[in-house]
């Protein structure tokens, strides 16, 4: 699930703030990771050789806020194993034969519960 998610992750990094965001294909939800500040965003790389070095810092940190947003991502997303989409877990039916979306649901004529009736819309 979790590369799935990192398929459709956005990254709206800066270079002060890590921030990533993932949007449910069934209604159109974001979930927005939550932002982490670069920790050398006030550094001034004046030199070729600090450039070098705070841009392998900010490649390491970026990752780590990368896999941070898809690990809470992937707790709130659901792969639909009929139209391939990742929806959110209201988006999501539990079904008595096979798990789908909302709309895969109604298109099939089958009945289900949401994975979670009402999400809460905290950060990842």
């Amino acid at each position: 699930m979790r590369k799935l998610v990192a398929s459709v992750l956005e990254d709206l990094s800066t270079r002060e703030v890590f921030l990533f965001r993932v949007s449910c294909a069934g209604c159109a939800t974001e979930y927005t990771s939550r932002p982490v500040r670069f920790s050398r965003a006030d550094s001034i790389a004046d030199t070729p050789g600090k450039q070098t070095l705070l841009h392998a810092v900010y490649s390491q940190e970026q990752e780590t806020a990368r896999l941070y947003a898809i690990r809470n991502a992937a707790e709130r997303m659901n792969y639909c194993p009929i139209c391939k989409r990742i929806v959110c877990d209201r988006c999501f039916l539990i079904c008595d034969d096979l798990d789908m979306c909302r709309q895969c649901a109604g298109a099939l004529d089958q009945k289900g519960m949401p994975v979670a009736a009402e999400v809460v819309e905290a950060a990842m």
